[in-house]
Formats: structure tokens, C-alpha cells, sequence
């Protein structure tokens, strides 16, 4: 049973929920969704871990407070979650935006991790934020446009082509919809300050630290958010580091296929936990 909380904070109120049992599994969200956006892992995982989401500060149910977004205070935000829950030790999960936050989370709280799986991620703020030509077209075309225009140019832009033209758009944007917290034709105001505080960080120098730690790397070959290059890069500077990469997938790939990423994650989480 999936069980809503609210966390007070010095400077506002932070919203997560916990389902399931056992081992702890923190999952972070990226840009612009909230933590039900980890719906499909959450119903997957649940029997064999404490699976725990939470709505960034500014999105969602979780109050924006005072102060510059930054990745280091949604990493503290992440932080104070499980420390709520009187959880020592727990599992990181990240995707996109949220992997960012978990290797700062990883990084400054090593001593607490028992493994991390990064998802469709980037350690490098500034390159997952500059805009290539793809990326530009994509980006207006979610917003710009009739509704169903903007809908349908979020949907290309985190799923492949060909997972698109199987499914029916409309469907697709509402399922869609339901987990990210928004209509997909909308871009909360916050969105703009999440890719700034992205823009302005980077755990590049700092992979290393992380060796020894067991660590997941998933990319999509069709994403154009975090190209299989960003993960590449992850994997290169953190020893021990493991590669998968989806062929057919995109930047939604824990939705897309959602079935494939829960087996690959319960097999990295109870191999990290036999260790």
C-alpha cells in the first residue's frame, strides 16, 4: 500500500510517498515531473523493497520555498527524505535531472549508499542543458503550438518514433500525463529554474570518488536529452561501473519499457545487496 507524507522543511514543505517493504530504494525524478512519474518501478518493486518517491521542491505537492534552485539543495531535499523515514543506509535511483542529484547525493553521503543506477543521465549539467539543433526543434515544439501540437511534441521528444506510431498519441499523452503530474501541453514555471540549477553543475571531476560503489549506467539510444555518450562518460570515470544500453528507447525509457528496466533494476539491487 502506497502511503503520502508531508515533510516540513525550515523553508517549505517536501511531498513523498513510500510503498512496499524492505530494503530502501530513494528514487529521484528529473525536469519537470513529479516522483509518481516512477509509478511503473514503484508497482514493480514494491514486494522486495521500500520503494520511496518525492516531488522536487516546486513541483508537485512539495512548496518551492525561498532561495536559488540548486542541485546541491534538491540533493539535501533527497537527503532529508529518508532521513524522515530513520533510514541510515538506502539505494539511490536517478533519472535524468534526478541522476544528477544522486551522484551529488552519492558523492557527499558515500558512507549511506548501497548502490546507485542511473538512468537516461549526464554528469555534466551544462552539456545535457546545450541546446543542439535536435534538441532545439523538439524543445519548440512542445511549446509551441494548439495544445494537441504541444502534447504531441512532447511525446517525440521522449519517446522514439517508433514506439509512437504503435500507440494511439492520445492515450499516450494522458497515461503520459497521469505520471508526470501535468498536462504534457503545460511547462510549469519551475521547469525553467530546474535547467538552470542543472546548467550550473557538474560531478565530472569528482566520478571517481565513487569506484567501488556498485553502479548501474542505463542509456536509450534514441535519446536526445542524455545521449548513450553521457553515460559512457559516467561509466569511464567510476571503476566498477556497468553499461546497459536500451537500442530501441528513449529519454522515457523507465516508462517505455518499463517491464525490461524493473528486471535489470532487481537484479542490480539484490546483487548489491548480496555484497
Amino acid at each position: 500500500m502506497k502511503t503520502r507524507k508531508t515533510l516540513s522543511t525550515p523553508d517549505g514543505q517536501l511531498s513523498y510517498e513510500v510503498t512496499g517493504a524492505g530494503p530502501a530504494v530513494l528514487a529521484i525524478q528529473g525536469v519537470g515531473v513529479i516522483g509518481s512519474g516512477w509509478g511503473p518501478q514503484a508497482d514493480g518493486l514494491a514486494r522486495q523493497f521500500t520503494f520511496i518517491t518525492f516531488d522536487n521542491r516546486g513541483i508537485g505537492a512539495s512548496s518551492r520555498g525561498t532561495g536559488p534552485l540548486s542541485i546541491e539543495r534538491m540533493a539535501a531535499d533527497a537527503l532529508a527524505v529518508v532521513d524522515a523515514e530513520g533510514i541510515e543506509r538506502f539505494h539511490l535511483l536517478g533519472h535524468s535531472m534526478g541522476g544528477l542529484i544522486a551522484q551529488h547525493l552519492a558523492l557527499t553521503s558515500r558512507h549511506r549508499v548501497l548502490s546507485i543506477a542511473l538512468l537516461c543521465t549526464f554528469a555534466d549539467g551544462a552539456s545535457a542543458t546545450r541546446l543542439s539543433w535536435r534538441m532545439l526543434r523538439l524543445a519548440l515544439r512542445s511549446r509551441i503550438g494548439t495544445r494537441a501540437m504541444r502534447r504531441r511534441g512532447m511525446i517525440r521528444m521522449i519517446m522514439p518514433d517508433a514506439y509512437v506510431r504503435d500507440h494511439d498519441e492520445i492515450a499516450l499523452a494522458e497515461s503520459l500525463g497521469a505520471l508526470f503530474g501535468r498536462d504534457l501541453a503545460d511547462q510549469p514555471p519551475i521547469v525553467m529554474k530546474q535547467l538552470r540549477a542543472m546548467s550550473r553543475y557538474s560531478a565530472v571531476s569528482r566520478l571517481h570518488e565513487l569506484s567501488g560503489l556498485s553502479t548501474l549506467v542505463v542509456t536509450a539510444a534514441h535519446d536526445p536529452i542524455a545521449p548513450p555518450a553521457f553515460g559512457k562518460e559516467i561509466v569511464s570515470r567510476i571503476a566498477g561501473a556497468r553499461l546497459i544500453e536500451f537500442p530501441d528507447a528513449s529519454h522515457a525509457l523507465p516508462i517505455q519499457c518499463a517491464l525490461e528496466v524493473n528486471a535489470l533494476l532487481l537484479r542490480h539491487l539484490t546483487t548489491a545487496e548480496q555484497c
